[in-house]
């Protein structure tokens, strides 16, 4: 039974071998069996793939043709259905041994001679091997000369990766957009399970939604070895989509094109079988584990799933506008919130116990509630709550998990949140987003898995967040004491933003670190100039007049601060005793006392809480008990502050050396003893960072 049934699949490739579009689903579709048990059966039967099978067909009439006929290898190239010479060769020297030009040389009845066990191929082998691993060894060499980047490059080699770009929706109706960008998404999200993969994030595509760029240019920007790309339309009560898997190259060569009409029913089957043939194609292996959380529906009522997608795309629409960045909100960006909210509930009046539904309010509910109740006690439960909800109901969700994480990071309990975040990634090993809070959650622990975490980070998402993740790293390196590998990557920001203010604040933080401050404010200056509402560089500033001795700029440049925050409804809970001690220093002190109070008010209430800023809390109490000459106290807090910062970051010990508002404490020797040990522990974590830097080839 198997022989006629190999048969039967040889005579239909045969009668197709010229047409280089004959596929996977061609294939199934002329045997009249679905994709997964064709697979299956083959996988038993000669423990191939469709694809493999299919291409190991054409290479071996490609064979017989170099044997038999005076034909060009790009001739036989389209003769058996590759459509790029190239691509051909690859595939031929890897099955074969030796690529095709070689073979056709040879005598056509030496065929040892291309044998796997043949001693000259073995030596010849060799030779090759070695040969390739100096090029190999001498490529990085010369990616390491002239790029600190070169780790982002490096990922481009994996022919394993893959950037899936939003779907187009080719009917009339714009109202059903939501139908591809759902599907989308889904195939993403399956695709993401598996860990042999290297899947760009969905935010990392969106902007090539209306591109007019080459696959080869978006596989370059992307980093990666190739691209899905395809198409969708409703009609009625079916779907037609066409999908086709495309390597970069000269003729753009496409690995697998798919083509499906099928019910609407059918939806969550395609999208299974899409993803899973995907990774058939790059040869990606495919634990049982990962293997069940691809196939397993999320619910069975169409209509759910329906509410689910459009309630899916209003948060799209949200996060794609926003890019996290909360300063940023709109009431467009709020409403799409709402709406978001609202489908999801829909969703759940027809399915109850629809998981992904129950996930996705948890999301809502973390955007609409992070800012403005961030020091009440309700503060995010209503997100924990739908977290535990949808985790209760299904416990493979990895956006869940990631919303625990987040939940249990902000209140205070950085164990926890570690194994909420490594348990999202444990089924999404692609999940970006996870391995950006693991990175900033260390970032007063420890820079080596600041860095690593955001790097990872970095390989999947190249995006509007890339320069947050790139000035991450950049920040990291400078405060562990590698100012020139920092500014590196400060540059390539300022490059991918089209804007100076990355290059002109790295700058200001070299001269702060010189204690240069009239040339860090000379810097900060021009990066206002650029962006004159940016709080982070107008508190900067202020700091930088205040070291100066400026006192009447430094009120100024706090009070502009303080009134940008009361305009967009937000808070610096970090700067009341900033302005504060500029009010007093010019002559406000009824004033100052007001702010000096508010700080230790707020930050009292944050420790009580537990938010992630604990540390910082503790820092700004020592610096307001330090001025008012309350000793025991500053002491206190100062050295909860230091325990709480397991990586003493160099500007630890510039503030500490320089914050004017321990003038009062400085000159005592328990003062200087606690100094002493924060330079020294900082020249440790130095020696540590440098040491991994070394070991990463990125010194």
């Amino acid at each position: 039974m198997n022989v006629e049934f190999i048969k039967r699949l040889t005579e239909l490739v045969e009668a197709n071998l010229a047409n280089e579009n004959f596929g996977v689903e061609d294939l199934v579709r002329e045997m009249g069996i679905s994709h997964i048990n064709l697979h299956r059966k083959l996988k038993t039967t000669s423990n191939q793939t469709i694809s493999q099978f299919i291409r190991e067909i054409r290479l071996k009439k490609a064979k017989e043709l170099l044997q038999n006929e005076d034909l060009t290898v790009s001739e036989i190239a389209y003769r058996v259905g590759f459509g790029s010479p190239t691509y051909f060769n690859k595939c031929f020297h890897e099955y074969f041994g030796v690529s095709p030009g070689e073979y056709k040389r040879k005598e056509p009845q030496s065929e040892f001679s291309i044998e796997t066990n043949s001693p000259l191929l073995a030596k010849k082998k060799l030779k090759t091997s070695v040969y390739l691993a100096g090029s190999f060894i001498l490529l990085i060499v010369i990616a390491l000369v002239f790029s600190q980047d070169w780790w982002l490059d490096f990922f481009s080699a994996n022919d394993k990766s893959i950037a899936v770009l939003p779907i187009k929706y080719l009917g009339n109706d714009p109202n059903k957009q939501y139908l591809a960008d759902g599907l989308q998404d889904a195939i993403l999200v399956h695709l993401s399970k598996i860990a042999d993969l290297r899947v760009m994030s969905r935010t990392s595509t969106e902007q090539y939604r209306n591109t007019k760029k080459t696959v080869s240019k978006i596989c370059q920007e992307q980093k990666v070895g190739y691209l899905f790309e395809s198409s969708l339309m409703a009609v009625g009560d079916s779907i037609q989509f066409i999908a086709q898997l495309i390597e970069p190259g000269r003729r753009e060569h496409h690995r697998w094109t798919g083509r499906y009409i099928r019910d609407k029913r059918e939806i969550l089957v395609v999208q299974n079988e899409i993803a899973q043939t995907i990774a058939d194609e790059l040869d990606a292996k495919i634990t049982p584990e990962e293997k069940h959380r691809i196939e397993k529906f999320p619910t069975l009522n169409l209509t759910a799933y329906d509410f689910y997608q459009k309630a899916r795309e209003e948060q799209w629409k949200y996060r794609l506008d926003n890019s996290n960045n909360a300063e940023a909100l709109k009431s467009a960006d709020i409403e799409a919130l709402k709406s978001a909210e609202y489908l999801y509930r829909k969703a759940l009046q027809y399915d109850p116990k629809y998981a992904e539904a129950y996930s996705g309010l948890a999301k809502v509910y973390w955007d609409k509630n992070f800012i403005k109740s961030y020091l009440n006690n309700s503060y995010i439960d209503s997100a924990f709550f739908f977290a535990n909800k949808a985790l209760d109901l299904d416990n493979q969700l990895a956006e869940a998990f990631k919303v625990r994480g987040d939940y249990y990071m902000e209140t205070g309990k950085p164990e926890l949140a570690i194994h909420e975040f490594n348990q999202s990634i444990k089924i999404n090993p692609n999940y970006w987003e996870a391995y950006v809070e693991i990175g900033f959650l260390y970032g007063f622990k420890d820079a080596v898995i600041t860095i690593g975490n955001l790097m990872k980070a970095a390989s999947l998402h190249r995006g509007p967040d890339l320069p947050r993740l790139l000035k991450g790293i950049g920040g990291c390196l400078i405060e562990a004491g590698f100012q020139e590998e920092g500014a590196y990557y400060y540059n390539e920001v300022c490059k991918l933003t089209g804007d100076s203010v990355s290059y002109f604040m790295n700058l200001a933080d070299i001269e702060n670190n010189r204690k240069n401050w009239e040339g860090q404010v000379t810097y900060l200056l021009k990066a206002l100039n650029i962006d004159s509402s940016n709080t982070f560089i107008i508190r900067c500033l202020g700091e930088a007049y205040t070291n100066l001795h400026k006192y009447d700029k430094a009120l100024k440049t706090y009070e502009k601060l303080f009134e940008i925050l009361k305009n967009n409804n937000l808070t610096n809970y970090n700067q009341f005793h900033r302005i504060a001690y500029a009010y007093w220093k010019n002559g406000f002190k009824e004033k100052a006392n007001y702010y000096f109070d508010l700080q230790v008010e707020y930050s009292t209430k944050g420790l009580e809480l537990q938010r992630i800023n604990n540390p910082i809390f503790h820092y700004d109490l020592a610096s307001v008990y330090a001025f008012r000459a309350e000793k025991e106290k500053a002491y206190e807090h100062l050295n909860l502050f230091l325990n709480n910062m397991k990586w003493k970051q160099m500007w630890v010990t510039i503030l500490i050396k320089n914050d004017p508002l321990f003038d009062q404490l400085r000159p005592e020797p328990r003062f200087q003893e606690i100094l002493k040990k924060v330079v020294s522990d900082y020249q440790a974590e130095h020696n540590r960072v440098g040491k991994w830097l070394e070991e990463q080839k990125m010194l």
